[in-house]
């Protein structure tokens, strides 16, 4: 738990105005509970002894000026606890965010987004939790208990002694259930995220299940995640709960001691019956915030648990690092030298060796896993070679920022994106928006009269995965995209694959001018797509096995041969 807090102590350290009326809330509260138990000897001895009938006027007066400033103390640390926690959440979401989508593609491939999302959501408010409720809580908690334990020790020292003697006896189970309490709670978190992965896929993959009737078998795959996650919750609390009984126990044990003790005192007139109340209403109040204290801690374990799965995240290095230098000019030339990059037990890419110029189309062909896609993702360093250099202009991408870089490149994937907002922000995606050329880059993808007929135009709301498109308009809304951001060198994986030949051949038409000053990589399965390429490169297993225009590679690549017959059926 020290290690955690060390962690928080650089973000605490920003609300120490807050945390200052914090303190003051605290005292108040404090201060009001010892004052409840200093005025029972008073109220005892002045009040229903000595008759005194001025007390009947002071000490419901003080008794109301006591909880007047135990509410105000409990209402400032109330509003200012929650301002920290709702800030510092807030802070540490966008922090996590930030960091994962800044990681690189090899950690967002191999991390399911269930997992991610529960950290950045579940993990996050277990946090907020502590920050805010559990951490003045035990300040406070233990202010009290200091501060009660003073007050008795100084009415009477012997009494005391055997008032507090059992409290010792507490701590080691408390620790031992904290400890097994922080596994429950790392287990929880775990099956929490993968609760949230498997409700993640089912609302993400809803037209499969839907179509193949699968419901049942979804709803039966996530009851066995659920009532996992139900049992080791219910681990937590047999074990969480016990901590309560168990301080109430001892507490009885410490204030039957103090009557006995305290009732003898008070027959052999060593003490007053006032003093001995306001004695016994102290031990009765210190156990209170002693019984809270083992509640809180064994809930600490639980934010404890989380904490180390968030900063297990936030220490993570990426494996692609950030270079330093600008690519202010365009892309004008592309190198591959002896790149290499290896999956595991087998090459991704071997030895590639290839130049691109400025102006030229290179189509990538080749059997599934031969390696096209990775090509393209070496240029967006998505991955790095593990051997050999990827150039542009001459220079090692890895010099770049990745952001400078990435805004001379658009990308046009097998999967299109679409976001939840207009179909302007989804064209000018991350930039500042034009209508007239959004406007453009629709009417260059072909896309111009299904925009015309949405009720809204360009201002048009898209749902979710953009279901109110057809795949076709989807695909155009892509491809529109990727011109709006006016790059030096565009890819294309598999861009018109959900479009028919007529739409194919006008978008290409189009692209075909669109792109004579820049470089275009496309990787596909059609023959239309690729015959009219500058350049083909043939690849099988990571490696360039021929290269040639169409009408090169037929004559002389059996491959390409093979592919293309492949292509016409």
């Amino acid at each position: 738990m020290k290690k955690i807090l060390k962690r928080y102590l650089p973000y605490i350290k920003d609300y120490k105005l807050q945390y200052s009326f914090v303190f003051i809330g605290i005292l108040f509260t404090v201060t009001a509970t010892a004052a409840t138990a200093h005025i029972m000897k008073p109220l005892m001895d002045e009040m229903f002894i000595q008759k005194k009938e001025e007390m009947l006027y002071y000490i419901p007066l003080g008794l109301i000026g006591i909880y007047f400033f135990k509410s105000a103390g409990r209402y400032i640390q109330s509003v200012f606890t929650n301002y920290i926690g709702q800030h510092i959440i807030t802070r540490f979401r966008e922090m996590l965010l930030d960091k994962i989508i800044n990681l690189d593609m090899g950690f967002l491939y191999i991390n399911r987004s269930g997992e991610l999302i529960s950290r950045v959501t579940n993990d996050i408010e277990r946090i907020r939790y502590f920050v805010s409720n559990l951490l003045p809580e035990l300040f406070r908690e233990g202010l009290t208990v200091i501060t009660l334990i003073g007050y008795i020790i100084y009415l009477n020292p012997v009494l005391a002694f055997y008032s507090l003697v059992v409290m010792p006896l507490v701590v080691y189970p408390i620790i031992a259930i904290g400890r097994k309490l922080k596994k429950y709670s790392k287990r929880s978190q775990e099956k929490n995220a993968d609760v949230v992965t498997r409700l993640t896929e089912v609302f993400n993959n809803s037209e499969i299940i839907k179509a193949n009737a699968t419901e049942k078998f979804e709803v039966d795959r996530f009851s066995t995640q659920n009532w996992q996650f139900f049992k080791i919750n219910m681990k937590s609390v047999y074990v969480g709960d016990i901590v309560s009984p168990m301080m109430e126990i001892v507490g009885a044990m410490g204030l039957a001691a103090v009557i006995f003790v305290g009732g003898r005192e008070v027959y052999n007139e060593n003490m007053t019956v006032g003093e001995f109340t306001a004695f016994l209403t102290a031990v009765g109040l210190v156990f209170q915030p002693i019984r809270r204290i083992g509640s809180i801690y064994s809930k600490v374990q639980d934010a404890v648990a989380a904490s180390e799965r968030v900063f297990e995240v936030l220490d993570i290095e990426s494996k692609i690092v950030d270079g330093e230098e600008l690519l202010q000019e365009e892309i004008v030339h592309v190198e591959f030298r002896n790149v290499q990059l290896k999956y595991e037990d087998a090459y991704a890419l071997d030895n590639v060796n290839v130049d691109i110029l400025q102006g030229q189309n290179i189509a990538l062909v080749g059997d599934s896993g031969g390696g096209k896609s990775t090509f393209i993702n070496m240029l967006l360093r998505f991955y790095d070679p593990d051997n050999g250099q990827v150039l542009v202009n001459g220079t090692d991408i890895k010099d770049f920022t990745q952001e400078s870089l990435k805004h001379n490149i658009s990308l046009v994937s097998q999967r299109i994106y679409i976001f939840q907002d207009s179909l302007a922000v989804n064209v000018a995606y991350g930039q500042e928006i034009n209508e007239d050329k959004v406007h453009e880059a629709l009417r260059l993808a072909d896309a111009t009269s299904f925009v015309e007929s949405l009720e809204d135009g360009i201002h048009t709301n898209m749902e979710e995965f953009g279901a109110n498109l057809s795949g076709g308009q989807r695909q155009r809304v892509a491809i529109a995209r990727a011109i709006y951001k006016h790059s030096s060198l565009i890819l294309f994986d598999e861009a018109t694959s959900a479009l028919d030949n007529e739409s194919e051949k006008r978008i290409q038409s189009s692209l075909e001018k669109y792109t004579k000053d820049k470089i275009t990589i496309t990787i596909a399965h059609r023959l239309s797509t690729i015959e009219h390429a500058d350049k083909i490169l043939v690849m099988q297993k990571g490696r360039i096995v021929s290269v040639g225009n169409h009408n090169e590679l037929l004559k002389n690549s059996d491959v390409y041969k093979r592919l293309a017959g492949e292509f016409k059926n």
